[in-house]
């Protein structure tokens, strides 16, 4: 423990004691709106599905708790099976968030779930058995959802990493990212620009379900309009067809041949000028709309980007928009989505915590890592402050600030973060809107 103590970096540790606790008394006008329910599955490996989890048993004696004056929190993770690597990045990352924020008080149980929801419900009841006050974990909505009703009966509060809405409320908590708050921040600067019109490409799945839903209710609230929907069956190889109807190129290519007959039955010196700009055009007349969110990442999204120039999809005219499933290197080397934005975690804050990871434990950390140390953090931090994990100090309005910026735990169950709007650029990304640095009072439902 002291080697690490040596390995700390000082400056971290000042942005640590500022950030990682209670915003307490720190609510100001910046406002980040509250997101709905969305699903978002976190990039890693799931587990092959199971059948429906039985809870363990109640059991015949009422629990007891250690009588000592320790604060016990479990930790559930995949420490083993196809997600091992994983599991353990994020278990480093919550022992990291208790070597700086801890204190001798503050006892981490880690347990191993295997990705199995039968096992993590197994392990949640002996975890409570053991005298834990709050369960963080676990990693998968299957395995939340077997936890779910096993911490429900002794009034456990859980603070699980996945990001199913199925499983948020009840006294379970999804700190995993949401599409929702994504498409909210990206559409809502989009439309303090001036934008009013939009189109999206989603996947016929519940995370492109929620991504459209997302849409539609932050730009009609604001008086704009959903004038194109494309949807497609996750997986899908050719998605020329949906490109081709997303730009309306058929009426766009009839519209040209009818400006090209009209302006040469005029003859006039100025119409047959016109006529001659329309010599190597496909299209005539704009498309139906100012700015296009597309909910996909990786290769699909880049396969989309390069068939949006064969329809006259130009990126100039067009805001290209995204969700977090754009933060990812590289996206700048197709020429259609440089200019995009997509609302992220403010990328200075995971730099940091990345480059502390890998030099304490000699690698780098998986993208949820933050997850767990944040997690870690809270309950480190509420803990020592003596404020217990009741509801009302685990949803303060204010938040908390984390590894990634700030965040706040609602009632209905799900976690609102602060995020920044960034643009792709053909070397990387730069922000455009920076996350906001507190939240206004939590919504009431």
């Amino acid at each position: 423990m002291r080697g690490m103590e040596s390995r700390r970096n000082a400056s971290w540790l000042v942005t640590l004691a500022a950030c990682v606790g209670l915003l307490a008394g720190c609510a100001g006008s910046g406002s980040v709106p509250a997101p709905a329910p969305a699903p978002q599955p976190p990039p890693q490996v799931a587990p092959k599905p199971a059948p429906p989890v039985t809870p363990p048993p109640v059991a015949e004696t009422p629990v007891t708790a250690p009588k000592d004056d320790k604060v016990r929190v479990g930790l559930l993770l995949p420490l083993s099976g196809a997600n091992a690597a994983l599991g353990q990045s994020m278990l480093d990352a919550a022992q990291m968030a208790l070597f700086d924020l801890g204190d001798e008080k503050f006892t981490l149980l880690p347990r191993d779930t295997q990705g199995s929801p039968g096992i993590a419900a197994t392990a949640a009841q002996g975890l409570i058995e053991n005298g834990a006050e709050i369960i963080l974990g676990p990693l998968f909505g299957a395995e939340a959802a077997a936890v779910k009703p096993v911490a429900s009966r002794s009034g456990t509060p859980v603070l699980s990493f996945s990001s199913d809405w199925n499983v948020a409320g009840g006294g379970v908590w999804t700190l995993g990212f949401q599409p929702h708050e994504q498409v909210r921040r990206v559409v809502g600067l989009s439309l303090a620009r001036g934008l009013m019109r939009f189109g999206v490409v989603a996947p016929s799945t519940p995370y492109g379900d929620a991504t459209v839903q997302s849409l539609r209710e932050a730009v009609e609230q604001a008086g704009g309009t959903v004038t194109k929907v494309e949807r497609y069956t996750a997986g899908a190889t050719n998605l020329t067809e949906l490109v081709k109807s997303l730009s309306d190129f058929e009426q766009r290519q009839a519209a040209l041949g009818a400006e090209r007959a009209r302006l040469t039955a005029l003859g006039d010196p100025e119409s047959l000028a016109a006529l001659r700009r329309l010599s190597n055009a496909d299209t005539f007349g704009p498309l139906p709309f100012d700015a296009v969110l597309i909910a996909e990442g990786g290769q699909t999204l880049r396969e989309l980007a390069a068939l949006f120039p064969f329809f006259d999809i130009d990126p100039g005219p067009v805001r290209m928009l995204g969700t977090g499933l754009w933060d990812e290197a590289g996206l700048g080397r197709e020429a259609a989505l440089v200019g995009g934005w997509f609302a992220a975690p403010a990328p200075e804050g995971r730099d940091a915590f990345e480059a502390r990871f890998q030099q304490t434990f000699g690698y780098r950390p998986h993208r949820l890592a933050t997850l767990a140390y944040d997690a870690a953090a809270l309950s480190a931090v509420l803990a020592k402050g003596g404020a217990g994990f009741t509801v009302p100090t685990l949803t303060n309005a204010n938040g908390f600030a984390g590894a990634e910026g700030i965040f706040r735990l609602l009632p209905g169950g799900t976690a609102e973060r602060g995020l920044a709007v960034m643009e792709v650029t053909r070397t990387g990304t730069t922000p455009v809107d920076p996350a906001p640095q507190s939240f206004v009072p939590a919504p009431t439902s």
